[in-house]
């Protein structure tokens, strides 16, 4: 493990302050985060409302009413200096199934035209990587996973969709990620999972947090059903 010193605090609106490192998708950077996003959850006081962890940041959520923003800003200051960079994820192991290609993944022909290989292949780049779960956000559960093989980062589509289907697996250039319920949007849809990432009735509603390595395998559309 190695120190970590160099971020800067920045002022979000009156009740936020964001620490910041530099902008790049990097799962060191990421897991000092991490790191830090835990030491002030455990150290700072009920006038906190939330600690977000970002790609490269930490956004500390506080009711102005309630902290003195002067005092909060040196104690995230002295917290964040003490951190050390984890060398590793940290994280859980997840696996989750997927159905490629067909009903469930409409994209997968035009990734494939991208990448310049057969759909199959697309399914078999995608399943090898253990994907690193940097943040979550958009909506409850919704996990942005990094880094997608450069031969099938195909970027967003130009036109978003209006809805999107629960557990569509996609891709937006490097990232990668499973929409957990019916929402808009723009990534190419590749799949399907039937486990859901957000289930409010689950002791855990989360099946996914920041740190966590996840790796896709492919199924068949029956046992999709068997286990939907």
């Amino acid at each position: 493990m190695t120190a970590l010193v160099d971020f800067e605090l920045r002022e979000a609106g009156d009740s936020a302050l964001v620490l910041a490192l530099p902008e790049r998708v990097d799962p060191l950077l990421n897991a000092w985060c991490i790191a830090v996003a835990g030491a002030l959850r455990d150290s700072l006081g009920s006038g906190v409302r939330d600690v977000v962890v970002g790609y490269c940041t930490v956004t500390v959520y506080f009711d102005p009413l309630a902290s003195d923003p002067a005092w909060l800003e040196n104690r995230i200051r002295a917290l964040a200096a003490r951190v050390l960079r984890p060398s590793g994820s940290g994280g859980a192991a997840v696996d989750v199934p997927v159905c490629y290609g067909g009903e469930y993944g409409p994209d997968l022909d035009e990734v494939a035209t991208f990448a310049g290989c057969t759909a199959g292949e697309v399914a078999v780049l995608h399943s090898q990587t253990a994907y690193r779960v940097y943040l979550l956000g958009f909506v409850p559960g919704f996990a942005y996973m990094a880094a997608v093989d450069p031969r099938i980062a195909r970027p967003r589509r130009s036109t978003p969709r209006t809805t999107v289907p629960p557990g569509s697996v996609a891709i937006a250039g490097e990232q990668t990620g499973v929409y957990p319920g019916a929402t808009p949007g723009g990534w190419n849809i590749i799949g399907r999972t039937p486990v859901r990432p957000y289930d409010p009735s689950r002791p855990e509603p989360f099946l996914f947090r920041p740190g966590d390595l996840v790796r896709f395998h492919p199924i068949d559309r029956s046992e999709y059903l068997r286990l939907a």
